[in-house]
């Protein structure tokens, strides 16, 4: 249509933008059968756009489709899931997995950002609704906080919740932009507090799932601090699988 961008403005696009977000929610399914049908412990799909702002209506905040939440639905149709726990640290709140996923008695959603800080959304309040009421965990974090403040986060908000709803599959919605290098947010992680992260993640997975674990890549927009924290992510994943 001509068009420069899919919703107010941030999300760019061009003539072969449809095809990359193919690509990417592509990326995210192959994922799950590789940890599902050939038996890996986990894997990391690090693809371009990112996924967790848009909806099931429309594009937002660079994000085209949400790959997470296909990759998540698709766990549950094609393999008989019952029960998937997504967990988001990526530093903005993941809006759009919310929105599916709000009234869903299937998807246990944990978001950790920092809040005031754009969408504006994923307030302690926002718990879910009908047969999901509950479900949705939101944790917000103060501009200027570190790893401890996250580790609170981890123990008190979302591990109840866990224990509660038992997955039998984590994904993972990996962002590296609450790095305190980056400049979209006020948060102060270290490249190395992303191997701790990913070890607690992993941990649970062991506990509830057997240790299956995917991650999808989000934000991270210091592209000196993006790579290392993906390595410190990967690397960590190698070492505990």
């Amino acid at each position: 249509m001509g068009k420069h961008s899919a919703d107010s403005g941030e999300t760019v696009i061009c003539p072969d933008s449809y095809r990359a977000a193919l690509l990417a929610a592509g990326a995210a399914k192959g994922t799950i059968d590789a940890v599902l049908r050939d038996g890996y412990h986990a894997a990391i799909s690090l693809t371009r756009p990112p996924g967790h702002h848009a909806s099931t209506e429309k594009a937002m905040g660079f994000c085209l489709f949400n790959n997470i939440a296909i990759a998540a639905q698709y766990a549950l149709s094609a393999y008989d899931l019952e029960r998937v726990c997504i967990i988001d640290w990526d530093v903005h709140h993941g809006n759009g997995t919310q929105d599916i996923f709000y009234g869903s008695p299937s998807v246990l959603f944990c978001s950790l950002h920092q809040l005031p800080l754009w969408p504006n959304t994923g307030e302690p309040y926002e718990t879910g609704t009908n047969s999901g009421k509950g479900l949705t965990v939101n944790s917000p974090i103060p501009g200027g906080s570190g790893m401890e403040q996250y580790r609170e986060a981890l123990e008190h908000d979302v591990l109840p919740k866990i224990e509660a709803f038992r997955p039998q599959l984590f994904l993972l919605s990996a962002g590296f932009d609450a790095h305190r290098s980056d400049p979209l947010a006020d948060v102060q992680l270290a490249s190395r507090d992303y191997a701790e992260l990913t070890e607690w993640v992993y941990r649970q997975a062991e506990r509830f799932s057997h240790g299956r674990l995917i991650s999808v890549l989000e934000g991270g927009y210091n592209l000196d601090a993006l790579p290392e924290c993906v390595a410190c992510h990967v690397e960590s994943l190698i070492q505990l699988g």
